[in-house]
């Protein structure tokens, strides 16, 4: 694969965001490589746990808006090859394996959904956050728009969906972005050993709290992402979806008209 990597370190695998000199930006071959890797993951019997960090200095950027506009609307919807597993957990059927999210640098827009969809997520005292589709005439499609309000509260999630605005570990950490901050030449290793340290428990006993969780949440959160995504690609669609991919290529304020 070009843009993920993997390494397997005993019983946990390691998966890297491996597009560094665009900051880890996602296009459409890296959300099929992810998927791939997390696919894998499932399906090898001797892995107990992954971890998702990133090569280079952000966790990553987002969307490349651009590219991804385009496959979406040409697809008229957002999906995997046959058989794969949605990174996002939103239109297959759910991993039954844990996942840890080590994040440093920015995490902006899909970098959040991807923690949200993860189980235990750390944090490098230096990242920076931000859910800024709002900006860019969309709204988020991978799960932020309810696991954000399941997560944080009402209040905490509107704060950040509706404005677009940075924010960083410590916040995180109090909205319950993430559950831990350490110092960014710790970060992986802090997410290994707590890998390891999932990975040493009872994976039966781990597959069933697993399911138990996602049981709680399925039926919600499958009516609720079907729906959001349909009304992604239709703001896609839009006079003011365009001039938000037309200002983030430009690298300015979008003037939107409602339209």
């Amino acid at each position: 694969m070009e843009f993920i990597t993997t390494e397997i370190r005993n019983q946990v695998l390691l998966i890297g965001l491996n597009r560094a000199d665009a900051s880890n930006a996602f296009n459409v071959q890296m959300l099929m490589e992810l998927s791939t890797a997390i696919t894998d993951y499932e399906a090898n019997p001797g892995l107990r746990c992954a971890v998702i960090f990133a090569h280079g200095k952000h966790f990553t950027v987002g969307l490349q808006l651009d590219e991804v506009r385009e496959w979406i609307l040409q697809n008229g919807k957002i999906a995997y090859p046959e058989g794969q597993l949605d990174p996002f957990g939103l239109n297959t059927r759910r991993r039954t394996k844990p996942l840890v999210t080590a994040i440093q640098g920015f995490c902006f827009t899909l970098g959040i959904e991807l923690a949200l969809a993860s189980d235990i997520r750390i944090a490098a005292k230096s990242a920076r956050f931000t859910q800024a589709e709002v900006q860019r005439g969309i709204a988020p499609f991978g799960g932020a728009t309810f696991r954000m309000v399941e997560q944080f509260g009402w209040g905490n999630a509107m704060r950040y969906l509706l404005t677009g605005d940075v924010f960083g570990a410590e916040e995180a950490f109090r909205i319950g972005l993430v559950q831990e901050i350490v110092e960014a030449k710790t970060l992986l290793d802090r997410a290994i050993q707590i890998a390891e340290t999932v990975a040493a428990n009872a994976p039966l006993g781990i597959k069933a709290t697993l399911e138990s969780g996602f049981t709680y949440l399925d039926e919600l959160e499958k009516r609720v992402g079907a729906d959001i995504q349909k009304r992604v690609i239709e703001l896609m669609s839009t006079e003011d979806g365009a001039e938000g991919v037309k200002s983030f290529q430009e690298k300015r304020k979008a003037k939107y008209t409602g339209k």
